[in-house]
């Protein structure tokens, strides 16, 4: 078997690159599950691997699970900028969502205090 075949010469199985390959044909064309399987076979294989780590981040179901994925990454290699660069917008999505809240409280809270202001003066007004 020559250097160049990737492939395992008994199974032909393709080998780790070919599989990541695969995964990310598979989420781009919308078949998540499948890439997912491959992306985990890969990850066993190679813990380390940033590129898989990154598409099952892509590929979380739930923010959670994607932030788990960004942060494994930055653990392997804490440079890494899309990482770095996909929990930064997560954070600020989070605090502007946070700050919408506190505003609509806010709002609530004061037009509240009004409501309750006007009706002690009339009830004042009215003995």
């Amino acid at each position: 078997m020559s250097t160049l075949d990737f492939r395992d010469s008994e199974t032909h199985s393709p080998n780790r690159e070919e599989l990541l390959q695969l995964a990310i044909r598979a989420a781009r064309n919308g078949n998540r599950e499948s890439a997912r399987v491959m992306f985990r076979q890969i990850l066993e294989e190679d813990r380390r691997n940033e590129r898989a780590m990154l598409w099952m981040a892509k590929l979380a179901t739930s923010k959670a699970e994607r932030r788990q994925w960004l942060n494994r990454v930055l653990v392997v290699n804490p440079h890494q900028q899309i990482a770095k660069e996909a929990l930064r917008r997560m954070d600020y999505k989070n605090k502007a969502h946070d700050n919408r809240v506190l505003v609509i409280f806010g709002f609530i809270a004061a037009l509240l205090v009004i409501v309750g202001v006007i009706s002690v003066i009339v009830i004042l007004s009215m003995r």
